[in-house]
């Protein structure tokens, strides 16, 4: 027999998953978690929470949005608690995103390297400080908000 508590009061689920009160608050706001009002209207999480706020906890180390983990979670049939072959599947679905994510970062990294290696900073030559300007042209500066004959357009 167990003798953990039924539902959880929000100090205790606080206590046990190391989530703040105020974030508990905001993730039930937001539609990723759930909690039953007492007749005193006081929040009582069920158990299953706890892992619920480690698959947000997880999904979140990885880059993902709170949409994309609320999406996720309410993808679940009748809002139940992921488990391990939910997470196995998601995880495959969001393979993607985080390898794009990943070649980006790896992207910048190598031209940071490369900046930081010639040491010009450029604002006019530098892909990582302005990439793409099509106003450069015009010098530096914010050329549209120039008096027209200073080099405005």
């Amino acid at each position: 027999m167990s003798h953990l508590p039924v539902r959880l009061t929000i100090g205790q689920l606080a206590e046990r998953s190391g989530v703040a009160h105020t974030t508990l608050r905001f993730y039930e706001e937001r539609g990723l978690i759930r909690s039953e009002r007492t007749s005193g209207n006081q929040r009582r999480y069920h158990r299953n929470v706890l892992r619920r706020l480690a698959f947000i906890s997880a999904a979140q180390r990885v880059g993902l949005t709170l949409n994309q983990i609320r999406d996720a979670l309410g993808a679940l049939p009748d809002g139940r608690t992921p488990t391990t072959q939910d997470w196995a599947r998601l995880s495959e679905d969001w393979r993607a995103e985080l390898d794009t994510r990943i070649d980006a970062l790896q992207r910048l990294r190598d031209r940071l390297t490369s900046c930081i290696g010639c040491g010009c900073l450029s604002l006019r030559s530098c892909g990582l400080h302005n990439k793409d300007d099509a106003l450069a042209a015009y010098g530096p500066g914010a050329p549209l908000l120039k008096p027209a004959g200073e080099g405005g357009r």
